[in-house]
């Protein structure tokens, strides 16, 4: 059976964010964690999301690893391939956003891409090529401040043009109101122009399925989980996917014990740490000591065996962005970053074997490197815990686990207690 859609995704909470959105949208989907195996069972599915790890990568790995997936997705019969990005745009003027798009644009044979971060159910809509975060231009929100990939620029033409090797244009909200005719050819026009991508204005759902309609009609396109949608939701109309009869299910309960990890230092995600203070135990992370050796992930994992027994904990890396840029001021961003992703992976391994198998991350660096420690290569999807946030269940090894793998904008403030809720 082919896949009706593909998708690679630049991180492991976006995959998931994705394959939540597709699953809703009425596409039968599977995430895996990098290339799965060849042996896969995809009997049944519509929709395949690949979860890589290559945001902030070295940009020749990034278009490696992307061009790898790309195939695999193709080799099983997917015509449409979508790329997906953060819905904040998550990238540096080196790439690697445009660089991944120009490969696999390329490998599809295709003039030109359509590419939107658009989102509106999480607040980020696009307007004469411009991002916006709720009511303010990306640049002006807090997400400016990413500690890898801060964003400065919100007009995405502009910035999408610094990343790639093609003139980049714009599908403006005029034309997008027109319909995915209209969006059509203002496409073939810009490709007539010599240009190779193009931003796409969208406010509203609405916005999106017109734009689902007209990626469509090429193979290949790059968005976040709002264009999803509208491939979803166009595929199904278009005959070529069948809704599925039941909501998302993850099968029998999983039991075992329960626990969090936070390394996201977003605004949502601390406010989400001190809700968790109320309802369960929480130990902060000391960020000297973790760069300075084993010590502090050995107390940290001494701390959870003697609590965790009688109930949820949650251990955070997560700290003040002021914080943040004093210790990269002092140690070097990469070193502090990778450190602390580290020691989380390390606690989730150790927590694990203590018996955790109900595990919730917030952050995309940090689920990735939990991830990857755990060695966990493919999810079920289950009910949606926040908007974008599904529950997924572990597929083809040992004990199955229950996760939540969130960005770390996600969620409302009681995210960690309603995640173990649905997380049986």
């Amino acid at each position: 059976m082919s896949l009706a859609l593909g998708s690679v995704a630049d991180d492991y909470t976006g995959a998931s964010d994705l394959a939540n959105t597709l699953t809703k949208g009425g596409l039968r989907t599977v995430q895996t964690i990098g290339i799965p195996a060849d042996d896969l069972d995809l009997a049944g599915i519509d929709a395949v999301v690949v979860a890589l790890k290559t945001r902030s990568i070295p940009v020749g790995e990034a278009v490696s690893r992307s061009r790898a997936a790309e195939a695999w997705l193709r080799g099983r019969g997917a015509a449409h391939v979508l790329f997906k990005i953060c819905s904040t745009f998550d990238s540096t003027d080196a790439g690697n956003i445009g660089p991944v798009m120009d490969a696999l644009r390329g490998e599809a044979g295709e003039a030109i891409a359509l590419v939107t971060p658009a989102f509106p159910e999480t607040g980020r809509t696009v307007y004469q090529g411009n991002l916006f975060v709720g009511a303010v231009p990306l640049n002006e929100s807090p997400l400016k401040d990413h500690p890898l990939n801060p964003m400065r620029d919100a007009n995405l033409v502009r910035v999408l043009a610094r990343q790639s090797a093609s003139p980049v244009g714009l599908v403006d909200f005029a034309t997008v109101v027109r319909g995915h005719e209209a969006v059509a050819k203002r496409l073939d026009a810009l490709a007539a122009e010599g240009v190779g991508a193009a931003i796409a204005d969208a406010v509203t759902e609405a916005d999106l399925e017109t734009l689902g309609r007209a990626a469509l009609a090429h193979r290949v396109s790059v968005g976040a989980s709002g264009l999803g949608l509208g491939l979803a939701r166009a595929l199904v109309a278009a005959g070529r996917a069948c809704a599925p009869d039941s909501a998302a299910d993850v099968g029998a309960p999983v039991g075992g014990l329960a626990a969090c990890l936070a390394g996201s230092c977003s605004q949502a995600t601390l406010g989400q740490i001190a809700a968790a203070e109320a309802v369960m135990p929480v130990r902060r992370l000391d960020p000297e000591r973790v760069l300075a050796g084993d010590a502090e992930i050995e107390a940290a994992l001494a701390w959870a065996g003697e609590r965790v027994g009688t109930g949820p904990i949650l251990i955070a890396s997560s700290a003040e962005p002021e914080t943040v840029r004093t210790l990269q001021a002092r140690y070097g961003g990469d070193r502090v970053g990778h450190a602390l992703e580290d020691a989380l992976a390390r606690i989730a391994e150790g927590l694990n074997a203590r018996g955790v198998r109900r595990l919730v991350v917030a952050g995309g660096e940090t689920s990735g490197a939990v991830v990857d420690r755990l060695g966990l290569r493919a999810f079920q999807l289950g009910p949606e815990i926040a908007a974008g946030v599904p529950v997924l269940r572990t597929l083809g090894q040992g004990d199955p686990m229950l996760l939540a793998l969130k960005s770390g904008n996600f969620g409302g403030r009681d995210f960690f207690a309603r995640a173990l809720d649905l997380m049986l």
